[in-house]
């Protein structure tokens, strides 16, 4: 038998965030970890999925626990396994294993339904498990009907449409007015979580000319970094304020930084636009009332949010639907998996006939005809071993073929030629 596909999942629907910190996993790590499964349990297919909302391991085994993988994933963190075996979610059941890991891609397990950058992650880590060859026949068959149903809830369905988080929602805002300046000057003030979220939305974009300011500068730096982007000291914020052409603001006051007061002490010849997304408010919507300024609050941020939401929520059912076409039409696959070492051996009992049989009378034959001879003979065999080739197919999609493999090792006495070749 080929092995059982299964999967071990720690999320954020079930593990809290420190937990979550302790077992991410970098490109390399995710690399060693396939690698440890291949040492430890002799495991040759599987894929690390590491991201901030999850990290997943889903590999074929002929026997191995899922909870043996997380233990090696804690070997790995130096991490004692007690302490996140309670947070893991263990598929041991392949067929499980494998809608699991279909809706994980698609974003239905996603915290913002139908995410837009976990295709992507999934796509790097398939990548990195082929750098390694350990994406085989299974994980090969199984991600590229992956990505073929991605295009199809793209095509066909409103799951990707529209931003569904905040801070996508607030990035799709900015994008309907960007076309109108030229390299604008960006500000993200305050790097919480909705703060950090835009700002990696932004670089995920590519965008540039972008500048972070935060009270504590550390995380800004961290994060500037990362993403190669410009630093302010926040005590200079308000002169930054004012340079800016986009000001996206989600940093904690108890008065507004942002005041009709402080806009005053410019004079500008272009358009200024300012989204706030804290609570309260940090930029006083009276300032809307100045000439060239525009203001997008958390509501108006929100609905557009909650809009997109509502649509993708919609779209659910459809997106299933070609899941579960999908997945049939690959469990099919998967089936015939099992017979395929029969029908190979089959294959070989019946060319070793063939070839004996024209071997002896290749002496008596000139080369045309010992040429003719081949052709026909050839041609017999692939019209005699496509009934049975066809009935084993057919035998998986009823579950029988077990007997039918049976049948045909007894009659080709199949086993003995594999046990003849290997001598």
């Amino acid at each position: 038998m080929y092995g059982q596909f299964r999967a071990v999942s720690i999320s954020y629907k079930n593990a809290p965030l420190n937990i979550r910190e302790q077992i991410a996993l970098n490109e390399d790590e995710c690399k060693a970890l396939m690698l440890k499964l291949q040492e430890t349990f002799g495991i040759i297919e599987s894929i690390v999925l590491s991201t901030c909302n999850r990290t997943e391991v889903y590999y074929m085994t002929q026997g191995e626990s899922t909870a043996d993988v997380v233990k090696l994933l804690a070997a790995q963190k130096a991490i004692p396994s007690e302490e996140i075996l309670p947070y893991a979610e263990l598929i041991d059941n392949q067929e499980d294993a494998v809608q699991y890991l279909f809706e994980v891609a698609l974003g239905l397990h996603s915290q913002v339904v139908g995410d837009l950058q976990i295709p992507n992650q999934i796509k790097n880590a398939y990548q990195w498990s082929a750098d390694l060859n350990f994406s085989g026949p299974f994980l090969h068959r199984l991600l590229h009907a992956i990505f073929f149903v991605n295009k199809r809830v793209v095509q066909e369905t409103a799951f990707r449409d529209g931003a569904a988080s905040t801070s996508y929602a607030a990035i799709e805002t900015i994008e309907t007015f960007l076309p109108l300046l030229n390299n604008p000057k960006i500000l993200v003030v305050g790097l919480g979580e909705i703060g950090k979220d835009v700002a990696l939305t932004l670089g995920n974009k590519g965008y540039e000319n972008i500048t972070l300011t935060n009270r504590t500068k550390a995380k800004a730096e961290e994060l500037a970094e990362q993403l190669n982007f410009n630093v302010s000291d926040f005590e200079a914020v308000e002169n930054h304020i004012l340079e800016s052409d986009i000001v996206i603001s989600s940093v904690r006051l108890e008065s507004p930084l942002v005041t009709k007061a402080l806009l005053k002490k410019q004079s500008r010849s272009t358009v200024q636009y300012f989204i706030d997304l804290s609570v309260p408010r940090s930029i006083d919507p009276e300032i809307e009332q100045l000439d060239g300024v525009v203001v997008y609050d958390l509501d108006e941020i929100q609905q557009r949010a909650n809009e997109a939401l509502e649509r993708r929520l919609a779209a659910v059912p459809d997106v299933k639907a070609i899941i579960a076409d999908a997945i049939g039409d690959f469990n099919d696959w998967s089936k015939e998996m099992v017979v395929s070492p029969t029908i190979h051996k089959l294959k070989n009992a019946l060319e070793q006939i063939r070839k004996e049989e024209v071997a002896r009378y290749a002496k008596k034959l000139n080369d045309e005809e010992l040429k003719k001879v081949e052709q026909v003979t050839r041609s017999m065999m692939q019209k005699i071993i496509k009934l049975p080739v066809l009935q084993l197919k057919a035998a998986c999609k009823r579950d029988e073929a077990e007997t039918l493999i049976d049948v045909l090792n007894d009659l080709f006495n199949l086993e003995k030629d594999v046990v003849k070749n290997r001598e």
